[in-house]
């Protein structure tokens, strides 16, 4: 059976488009990203293979392409566009409306706003959030992927970006995929470094987050730098 043997009324587009898209299950909501299934085989089936082998939608999210392209009627193209929704999914959690900066004070701030960004994440993203006087969002820059003990993480790329947009001051993030918050001796380093960096130029340190799925960790409220 394909979509189209599904009575009209069935099918996940048109029931998007008279009940919503609050009614459609896990299953429709992918056979709309997946769009369309393989040769004989309904998009729904494709969809609820990839629910059975991953087991929720947070465990789709979670897979990296080369997981999702051994599931059967799942090509490269469409692997792209499942892992770009749920990076789509990501980045409005804690986005403000158009127009609006988002005024940033305090560690909780920060982690709402990066919490869905760096949620899942198997490798450590370090961001930068860079804020203007009234400690109003600017931008957030992702500066690298990867380990933070390597020289990825430099002064000079860290605070290209802000000062290209005049920030007065910065906060810097980074994941823990292990779960577990706790700063490491090198993220210490790299914090004092970065922090002595910001002296020169004139630009603010005001705190670094260490973010989990579950928990965070200020370095400032902590006391390590």
């Amino acid at each position: 059976m394909t979509i189209h043997d599904l009575p009209y009324s069935e099918r996940p587009r048109e029931r998007l488009q008279k009940l919503g898209v609050a009614v459609l299950s896990a299953q429709e909501i992918l056979a709309l990203i997946l769009g369309r299934g393989v040769a004989g085989e309904s998009v729904m089936v494709t969809a609820q293979r990839l629910l059975s082998q991953f087991g929720s939608l947070k465990g789709i999210a979670s897979a990296s392409v080369e997981e999702l392209v051994r599931i059967k009627g799942v090509g490269v193209a469409k692997a792209s566009q499942i892992k770009a929704a749920c990076e789509l999914a990501n980045r409005l959690e804690g986005y403000s409306e158009a127009g609006e900066k988002p005024v940033v004070k305090t560690p909780d701030d920060v982690a709402s706003l990066v919490k869905g960004r760096l949620r899942g994440k198997k490798k450590e993203h370090f961001l930068t959030l860079l804020l203007d006087t009234r400690n109003q969002l600017i931008k957030v820059a992702e500066v690298s992927v990867g380990s933070l003990d390597t020289s990825i993480v430099h002064p000079r790329e860290v605070f290209k970006e802000a000062i290209s947009a005049s920030a007065a001051s910065v906060i810097f993030v980074h994941n823990h995929p292990s779960g577990d918050p706790k700063a490491s001796e090198d993220d210490i380093k790299l914090t004092k470094r970065l922090a002595e960096a910001g002296g020169i130029v004139g630009i603010d340190v005001l705190d670094h987050i260490i973010v989990c799925d579950k928990n965070y960790l200020s370095l400032k409220r902590e006391g390590l730098f």
